[in-house]
């Protein structure tokens, strides 16, 4: 890979600009893969609001719940593991959706959506500090994480 630094002085301050041959940097950030669950009671879609978090561009940003895949697992198993233990709830048969591939200032995320409808709203939060369901057209009214606009875009667009 080709690297190319160039340094310009400007008014005593010193600007790093840094050209890469590949368009894509996530080589040069940490690189997560992670899993979404679009849960679906009805006409409502669940979405989740994150904590306070030291990176202000996510925290207390709305998104579909999820996390990490871990070492072996397949996609499928990591988000109905990953939604029992944020929302203590049960899913069955996730549906693949779509795959997003975003990068944040400090870390690159591969995130695979699946939908998953469910009988019932009842959820206990263990990772969240707030729920909302909300029909389709509705989602864009949320501060949503970066990652998960283009998930609420295509659920928009495709009136799922």
């Amino acid at each position: 890979m080709f690297l190319l630094i160039v340094l310009n002085i400007y008014e005593a301050s010193l600007k790093i600009e840094i050209a890469l041959e590949s368009k894509s940097i996530g080589i040069l950030l940490k690189k997560i893969e992670v899993v979404a669950a679009i849960i679906q009671c009805g006409e409502e879609t669940l979405c989740v609001q994150r904590g306070s978090a030291k990176l202000e561009y996510i925290s207390k940003k709305y998104e579909f719940p999820g996390g990490k895949i871990e070492a072996g697992e397949t996609k499928e198993a990591a988000i109905i593991r990953e939604i029992k233990e944020e929302l203590q709830l049960d899913i069955i048969e996730p549906k693949y959706f779509s795959t997003v591939n975003h990068q944040y200032p400090d870390f690159f995320i591969t995130m695979h959506s699946f939908t998953c409808t469910v009988e019932s709203k009842d959820i206990i939060l263990t990772e969240h500090i707030d729920q909302k369901w909300l029909k389709v057209q509705e989602l864009g009214h949320l501060d949503w994480a970066e990652a998960d606009i283009p998930i609420v875009q295509k659920l928009q667009k495709d009136h799922i």
